[in-house]
């Protein structure tokens, strides 16, 4: 495997690994806990999508969108059953991280329960012969993936840095009990954080469905390649959760350059060491002032 193959599998992973990573960073933000479950509403999106298109015959396009909107709903659900309460109750952060963590196993159980461990896919686009681009062998709806997912990723940035709801967010992120003297509703724009956080969540589902399959254990790789591209990045910026993914997947790709694939994740688990240690905050994470 050449330099340009590897650059290329390593964009494509990590076009995936921003997209959970964006809204991860966003609910941590806004929020101010680890919320580990995320990595299985991607998990509900997925098994979403297979079953819109295989059991409810949708278009792949409306069974996209629905796929979205279950992971949507399923975040939502998990800020307002689970996790609201408890912050009322005044729970601590652990108290919230082991929460995040048994929704995880949850979501998974639920997931084997009812569809099995088998592992599902749509085989919606026929198996192509990569084209070659710039020296790597790539197939189309690889480019689409990685050019959808920079397109979400700028709409987002955009809508979180320029519009007034992103600037509430931000506002609540910065500060939230400035914010919260200040006039702000903070526990609707948490709640708000997880329906955007989720709906990104949704996207990356789709996508990984589409590019390979769906397992009831996929969260958990997720949520592992996502926090750590976040906070490698820099989890208090969205801009540095987004380029820490990125590098996460090159770096994993071309760590298996050396090694066996299989130590793939015990190579991301090594660089967020390496950051924890040398740069605790990530590449573009910020201490104070307003988040990015």
């Amino acid at each position: 495997m050449d330099v340009a193959q590897i650059i290329a599998n390593g964009l494509i992973a990590g076009s995936i690994y921003a997209l959970v990573a964006a809204g991860f960073s966003l609910i941590y933000n806004t929020n101010r806990f680890m919320h580990f479950a995320h990595g299985s509403i991607v998990t509900v999106g997925a098994y979403a999508l297979w079953c819109g298109f295989t059991k409810f015959n949708l278009p792949l396009f409306l069974a996209a969108i629905f796929a979205v909107a279950v992971a949507t709903l399923a975040g939502l659900a998990t800020y307002r059953v689970v996790y609201r309460p408890l912050v009322r109750r005044g729970a601590s952060s652990s108290i919230l991280l082991i929460a995040g963590l048994a929704l995880l196993f949850f979501f998974e159980n639920s997931i084997i329960l009812s569809f099995g461990s088998n592992v599902k896919s749509i085989n919606y686009f026929v198996t192509e012969k990569g084209v070659n681009l710039l020296g790597a062998a790539v197939t189309p709806l690889q480019i689409s993936i990685v050019l959808l997912s920079v397109l979400f990723l700028i709409l987002f940035w955009v809508l979180m840095r320029y519009s007034k709801i992103g600037i509430t967010i931000r506002a609540v992120a910065d500060h939230s009990e400035l914010a919260r003297i200040s006039g702000i509703n903070t526990e609707r724009v948490q709640e708000l954080s997880f329906i955007l956080g989720s709906a990104l969540a949704g996207i990356a589902a789709v996508f990984i469905v589409l590019e390979q399959n769906a397992t009831p254990f996929m969260a958990t790789k997720l949520v592992i390649k996502g926090f750590s591209g976040a906070v490698i990045g820099g989890i208090t910026s969205l801009p540095g959760a987004i380029l820490g993914s990125y590098f996460v997947g090159l770096m994993e790709n071309f760590g298996a350059w050396f090694l066996p694939s299989g130590y793939k994740d015990a190579i991301v688990f090594g660089l967020l060491i390496i950051f924890l240690v040398i740069r605790p905050i990530g590449i573009l994470g910020v201490t104070k002032g307003v988040r990015e």
